[in-house]
């Protein structure tokens, strides 16, 4: 019970999703003016975790869960949505913008439900 708390790992897995998420915006950013480039995004945190089925993972053999947390988040597709400009490009930098600050929030969330959750392990052990 005490070896790894769920709520650990998943405020981990949660600001893990929100770097994949940060790291995708950052890249629509950087090619707002490339001629033809698409929009990307990583899917959050809520449709990846119930997709999954929580974290119920069973590691049959070492190489079955990703080594960082970041891999099972790294697959990123493009977002449909938003308009073309005349060399085909869809970053709006507003848009961009909005979710980068929406993803700021879940990772913030993330931290301070993972220095919250070690407070109370703490408390719980006499060591506060």
């Amino acid at each position: 019970m005490f070896e790894k708390p769920e709520i650990l790992g998943m405020s981990a897995a949660m600001a893990a999703n929100a770097a994949s998420r940060l790291s995708a915006i950052a890249e629509n950013v950087a090619n707002a003016d490339t001629p033809g480039y698409r929009t990307k995004d990583v899917a959050d945190f809520a449709e990846s975790y119930h997709s999954e089925g929580g974290f119920q993972l069973a590691a049959t053999r070492p190489g079955h869960i990703p080594a960082s947390p970041t891999a099972a988040y790294a697959a990123v597709s493009e977002r449909a949505g938003g308009h073309l400009s005349p060399n085909g490009n869809n970053v709006s930098l507003e848009d961009e913008m909005m979710r980068m600050a929406g993803v700021r929030k879940d990772h913030d969330t993330a931290l301070a439900i993972y220095k919250k959750s070690l407070d109370i392990l703490r408390t719980s052990l006499g060591r506060r």
